[in-house]
């Protein structure tokens, strides 16, 4: 009926009644209408799985059953429900929650199948134990690997070794129904055919390519085969119960001795034995890049779990194309060993050392407290206890790091009140700043190649860099910071130059209509605290004039003037 249905609404419903998917993947491939071979495959397909649903929903067979028996046969008819409907709630959840199911479900199948069936043949029985081993092993790595603990990397051998595992599989578990008797030759039969399915899904679609008409109907035959194994399934649990003529077997109670129970744990034990490596080898297990350790968060944001994460994390960055602090061929534990050893060591010579011995590409670069403080801190803050603080506590010292600059930081005209004015601590950057800028904000408040060529051009005396828009004042002593005091006036005050090692007053046009000095603004350059617009008639010319000393304690002190003027000159009242 929902077959019928679908081919009157239209192809995309055909194709969701036959395959019980939309097509979500189909407009990708073929974006036209999927042609009479795919339609005269839906439609072959729809009658074929009505015929395999029906052997699917018959009854079970009556009869008694023991406790393994009634256990596989709830498991299998799991099975089919999870391959025909239960798969598609499974499919919005975590991949991780599927495999897990899979791993539970499938295990205790294959366990149950080798205590439920007569093998009559101890060398097929731990044949096919080896073959159900294997396929257990295979889940296993599946979950980890969605885990992103451990990846085998499948290669096409590996894989095709995996597929005639499973295949082999197929074969002995039919073998081994055949020689049991309890089941019936349909069952036999659709257990032999389900093997059609791995020699059409591989070798086929994987040598041949198909045109798009054909790949479409390739598909549908596909999904179709695939379901021979649900109906041998099916049929398993069905005939669970022993025949009429056939001898019951003995009860599971009074054959589930130390034997049996030491096999049970053998299959579900030593598959994890064989996937978990010694701990000696190769493999992150510690989840070095589970935070985000890239930004470097401070060591009191930190939980006390999260720090030797960080450190696991920072060990192996490789921005800008760098080595890693340690081989990737070091696991996690023996990084985190190392890593107390380097806090334990006396000096940079047996830190190298260390580090040469661990194999790292750049031993020479040694390794800096403020990475070792995330697995020991107890060492570390002897002598950097500033490294442990929190993103606030930092912030905290900063900002009052910052006030004590500022105060003291005096006005040296204190008597003479701009329109607006501020003085304030100017914070260089440490490694070669020529100084800081007065600019207009159409200028951006950068230092280009103009303003920095006319700062070093042959023959400026002046200590500036004068561009239209922006005038850059240098410092004339080795300092780090500049103590700045900025005024704004409505014409030009007295030179008053007695007491300042220079003075200079030089051009600037303010096109946007404000002039400042740049602040700091949570970075580590600029004004420790607001500055005001220096340009208090809007846009226009200006005078801009800068007075430069160093006072007997070798702190350098500037005071910048600016009030309107059209002159162009650049005068020296002081040099």
């Amino acid at each position: 009926m929902a077959t019928v249905v679908g081919l009157m609404r239209g192809e995309f419903w055909l194709w969701t009644a036959v395959v019980w998917s939309p097509p979500s993947f189909v407009p990708y491939v073929q974006p036209e209408p999927y042609g009479t071979v795919t339609i005269v495959t839906l439609l072959v397909a729809a009658a074929i799985k009505a015929l395999f649903l029906w052997l699917i929903l018959r009854a079970p067979r009556p009869g008694p059953l023991s406790g393994r028996e009634r256990a596989l046969r709830r498991l299998l008819y799991l099975a089919v429900a999870y391959s025909l409907i239960l798969w598609w709630p499974f499919a919005v959840l975590p991949d991780e929650v599927a495999a897990v199911v899979q791993l539970i479900m499938w295990g205790a199948i294959d366990v149950l199948l080798l205590l439920v069936i007569r093998w009559r043949s101890r060398v097929l029985r731990a044949a096919a134990g080896v073959m159900f081993a294997i396929q257990i092993l295979v889940m296993v790595e599946d979950l980890l690997d969605e885990l992103d603990i451990w990846e085998f990397g499948w290669n096409d051998v590996a894989w095709w070794i995996y597929i005639a595992v499973c295949a082999a599989a197929t074969v002995l578990t039919v073998v081994g129904q055949w020689r049991d008797g309890r089941w019936s030759r349909g069952t036999l039969i659709a257990g032999w055919l389900s093997l059609i399915s791995f020699a059409f899904d591989f070798p086929i679609i994987t040598f041949f390519e198909p045109p798009t008409s054909a790949w479409l109907a390739s598909m549908v035959v596909s999904h179709v085969l695939g379901l021979l194994g649900v109906v041998w399934n099916a049929a398993t649990a069905r005939e669970m119960p022993v025949a009429a003529g056939h001898p019951v077997a003995a009860s599971s109670r009074r054959r589930w001795g130390w034997g049996h129970r030491v096999a049970l744990a053998a299959v579900v034990v030593l598959p994890m034995v064989v996937v978990i490596q010694p701990e000696q080898n190769a493999r992150h297990t510690f989840g070095g890049g589970s935070p985000d350790c890239y930004s470097r968060p401070s060591f009191g944001d930190l939980k006390p779990e999260e720090r030797e994460p960080v450190f696991l994390c920072l060990a192996r960055n490789r921005d800008f194309g760098q080595p890693p602090m340690f081989p990737d061929s070091l696991p996690d534990q023996a990084v985190l060993a190392y890593g107390r050893a380097l806090c334990r060591a006396k000096d940079r010579t047996e830190k190298e050392a260390l580090l040469r011995q661990a194999g790292s590409a750049r031993a020479a670069w040694g390794v800096d407290d403020w990475d070792l403080v995330y697995v020991c801190p107890e060492i570390v803050a002897k002598s950097q206890p500033h490294l442990l603080r929190s993103s606030e506590q930092m912030k905290a010292d900063e900002r009052d790091h910052i006030a004590e600059k500022n105060a003291r930081c005096r006005d040296p005209w204190p008597r003479t009140k701009g329109v607006v004015q501020a003085t304030a601590n100017y914070f260089l950057f440490v490694d070669g700043d020529p100084g800081y800028v007065v600019t207009d904000a159409a200028d951006h408040g950068v230092m280009d190649e103009d303003v920095m060529g006319e700062l070093y051009k042959k023959g400026n005396e002046t200590g500036l860099g004068v561009t239209p828009g922006t005038v850059l004042v240098g410092h004339v002593a080795d300092v780090s910071d500049v103590c700045i005091t900025v005024k704004a006036f409505r014409k030009a005050p007295p030179p008053r130059t007695a007491g300042w090692y220079s003075v200079h007053e030089v051009p600037i046009t303010s096109r946007s209509g404000t002039l400042k000095v740049p602040e700091m603004d949570g970075g580590e350059v600029g004004a420790g605290a607001p500055m005001p617009n220096l340009a208090i008639r809007g846009k226009g010319r200006y005078r801009l004039r800068v007075y430069v000393r160093v006072t007997k304690s070798e702190e350098e002190e500037h005071l910048v003037v600016v009030f309107p003027g059209r002159s162009r000159k650049q005068l020296a009242l002081k040099s």
